[in-house]
């Protein structure tokens, strides 16, 4: 497999390859200064500047077996991961920027965290509790877990609206993964689209104007790697998307927030299998 990190400029379409590696790395989120991204890749952690572009190694101690589950505090000051290395499961830790020492915050596996609030008080990630995915919250200083999502199905991929009102995720409460929102208290759950395609992990933009989500053909299961996908662009609001880039990718390619802090651009992982 060969990997290319991506980035796409909103208003003229036009991209840059950061980065190209015949290794798997996924998941990019940009640093909160903009000169850099963050990646995963062979259950590590790399930082990639975008003045000299290579995988940096963060230090993240004993924990090896990361997930694209991964992000950067809205301060610019902490980490946070999914790691299962002493878990066997999922599990949440945070740690310094530079690297470090982690530290668990979630008490329950498995858990893979995806969302941190603008203010900077709370996590939001998808569990797995008596056999159901569903949205959680927690405070970043710990303490106890708030389900947010109720009901049936598959919840995943939360992310908070640039103005803390709302999470974005999605579910296949109504048959087929769809995209969502609701109230950061629970209420208000409203389905954002209603086409035939499967839709996952949806990014507010930092203006508040529009979502970026992945989108799969009709009767994908699941959100496997090495497909036929597509980027989108949806208004905050609802209403018809627009395919910014048709690509070969899937898991590993947006799977958390993945705009620059400007909102000019965003980061995406593409792939394609070695020849």
């Amino acid at each position: 497999m060969r990997s290319a990190l991506v980035v796409h400029e909103l208003a003229t379409g036009g991209e840059t390859t950061v980065l190209e590696t015949s290794r798997l790395i996924e998941a990019p989120n940009w640093y909160p200064d903009g000169s850099a991204l963050l990646v995963n890749g062979d259950g590590l952690l790399y930082r990639v500047p975008l003045e000299r572009p290579a995988l940096q190694l963060v230090d993240t101690g004993h924990h090896c077996a990361l997930n694209n589950d991964h992000g950067i505090s809205p301060d610019g000051k902490t980490l946070v991961i999914s790691d299962k290395t002493d878990t066997d499961d999922s599990c949440i830790y945070l740690l310094p920027v530079a690297g470090g020492v982690p530290s668990r915050i979630t008490p329950h596996v498995p858990s893979w965290w995806h969302g941190w609030s603008p203010d900077g008080s709370t996590l939001a990630y998808t569990a797995r509790r008596d056999g159901s995915f569903d949205i959680y919250t927690m405070p970043v200083s710990g303490g106890a877990e708030r389900r947010i999502t109720q009901g049936g199905g598959h919840h995943d991929g939360p992310d908070y609206t640039a103005d803390g009102a709302w999470i974005w995720f999605n579910s296949d409460t109504g048959g087929q993964m769809a995209l969502w929102r609701i109230r950061t208290d629970g209420s208000d759950r409203q389905c954002m689209t209603d086409d035939d395609r499967v839709n996952w992990f949806p990014h507010p933009s930092p203006c508040g104007a529009h979502v970026l989500y992945l989108s799969y053909l009709p009767g994908t299961q699941f959100h496997p790697r090495d497909r036929d996908v597509e980027l989108r662009l949806m208004p905050a609001t609802g209403g018809a998307a627009r395919v910014l880039v048709a690509f070969f990718g899937g898991q590993g390619s947006i799977n958390v927030p993945c705009w620059h802090p400007d909102g000019t651009c965003f980061a995406y992982m593409r792939y394609w299998p070695e020849s």
